[in-house]
Formats: structure tokens, sequence, C-alpha cells
């Protein structure tokens, strides 16, 4: 099967096992070096990006090299964006959005609830992705009209319907000034479904979206390499994926939430003024 107007257009089936291939060197050196750092006592080298809630670890740039590395070994003429500032362009249409450690704050202090996201997209159009979660040894996928998977299996999103029984996760941006008004978001949100979690990186927030075990997500302050592979993972898996206004795909602001609460959930974050609708 070929996709977009180029004939010679890669299957998604081909990209996405480059995809699962990638992943799967990268994410045992991201368990090692943790495990020899307890062993060491040692701490992992880190700086901040914009302020000291937003990090990067030497991790996060090994992660992104190798992924990088990896690709263009085995598609030289495609292009790439990644978090840690890896910019490519291809000429084969094809394009690369890579988060090489999403939750990276999860990762320097030793908890889980970080992944590796790679998602490949074909004139623009996500057509492959993978969402990797090092410490449960899960690994999510999606092909575009192909389904989404967990370790191989299908997954559908959750059958909920009532928001006041939704468990739903989030995450707060660095800055502080936002941060503040999602805390007082809150008080509006957290009393109108069953609880909150905050668990570490949006990527496998959305994941566990898509194979139930959030019913929905919202965040504000996203960028493309946080949700790209995510939110294939959900809508292929039946969820829904909006941002305030209702237009899909929009980066910097995502409500992500099974099909029958979603609705409710955008009407929800949005009077409680919990995302700054673009």
């Amino acid at each position: 099967m070929t996709t977009g107007t180029n004939p010679d257009s890669p299957s998604p089936d081909d990209i996405l096992a480059l995809a699962l291939d990638v992943a799967a060197k990268v994410t045992p050196r991201l368990l090692d070096a943790q495990q020899q750092r307890r062993d060491a006592g040692t701490a992992i080298s880190v700086e901040a990006k914009l302020n000291t809630s937003d990090l990067v670890t030497e991790l996060d740039s090994w992660s992104e090299e190798t992924i990088v590395a990896e690709l263009l070994g085995a598609r030289p003429n495609d292009s790439i964006l990644g978090e840690e500032g890896s910019s490519v362009e291809g000429s084969s249409g094809v394009r690369w959005i890579i988060d090489p450690i999403d939750g990276t704050t999860n990762y320097f202090y030793d908890l889980a609830g970080y992944s590796v996201s790679i998602a490949a997209q074909i004139d623009q159009t996500t057509v492959a992705a993978v969402v990797a979660d090092p410490v449960r040894g899960d690994v999510f996928a999606a092909t575009l009209g192909g389904g989404a998977t967990l370790n191989g299996s299908p997954i559908i999103a959750s059958s909920k319907a009532d928001l006041a029984t939704a468990l739903v996760g989030t995450g707060f941006n660095p800055r502080p000034e936002t941060r503040l008004r999602q805390v007082a978001a809150l008080q509006t949100i957290l009393p109108a479904v069953r609880d909150i979690r905050r668990i570490g990186g949006a990527a496998l927030d959305i994941a566990m979206v898509a194979c139930g075990r959030l019913d929905a997500h919202y965040e504000e302050g996203l960028s493309i390499w946080d949700v790209a592979a995510g939110w294939l993972i959900l809508t292929e898996a039946g969820g829904r994926v909006t941002d305030l206004n209702g237009r899909p795909d929009t980066p910097g602001t995502s409500v992500c939430s099974a099909a029958g609460v979603h609705d409710d959930l955008v009407r929800l974050v949005e009077s409680s003024n919990g995302l700054a609708a673009p």
C-alpha cells in the first residue's frame, strides 16, 4: 500500500516496523543508565531548559542522537524534527517527529511515566506511531487506518459515557504563571470527574487513554513532538482529539478522551479556564 501523493511513498506498515525497531534499541539503554546510576550512587547530568521545572538530561541527547542516526541510516532522505534540536530537511516526503524522553523529570527522579515517542508523517499526515514505556515494557503502536495495539494486541479506548466517573490525566506547563491558572482550574474540574492523575509525559498519558487506563487527558502548552504519536494511537483506538474549538490535531492545547465523554470534557475544561483557547 502507498500513502500520499508520491507513488513511491513507503507503506505505513514499513514505517512502523522501522519505528518499532529503533525504539527497541533505545529503551534498554535508558533503563540500564538508571540501574547504573542506582548502583554507583551517582546522578544523571541535568540542566534546565526554560526554568527549573523543564529539564533535559544527557540521556535525552543520547536518545535523540541515536534515534536520528538509526532512522537516517535506514532512510537517508527523510526529514526529522526532534525535541532536543534535531532538524533535518529531506526530500522523501516522510518526516519523523521525535521526543527522545517524554517525561524527563520522571526519568531524572527514577519514576515511571516517561516514554520514547516516535511518529512518522507522509505529506504532513501522521501515518505511523510508537510510544514505548521502558519501565513497564509496554509498546503502543498504530498505523493510519490500521488500528492501534499494545504489545502487538489490538486496543480500544474506554466506552465511558459519564464524565462524572471518568479518570482524567493532565499535566502542568513549566511556566509558573500558567501553572497558577491550571491549578485554579482544578477547583472546577476535579469535583466534576472521578479523579485526576498527573502521571508524567503527555505521550504516555494519551496512549493510556487509548487502552482504557485513563478515560481522558487534557493539557496546555504541548509541542508537536509531545503528542504526534499519541494522537494517532488514540484516534486509531476509537478516541477523540481536539482543541477547545473542536479542531483536531492542534499543538498547544489538547483534549484527548474516550469518544463518549469528549464533548462534555471540552465544555468542562473551557468553563474552568483550564486551557488557553488559541
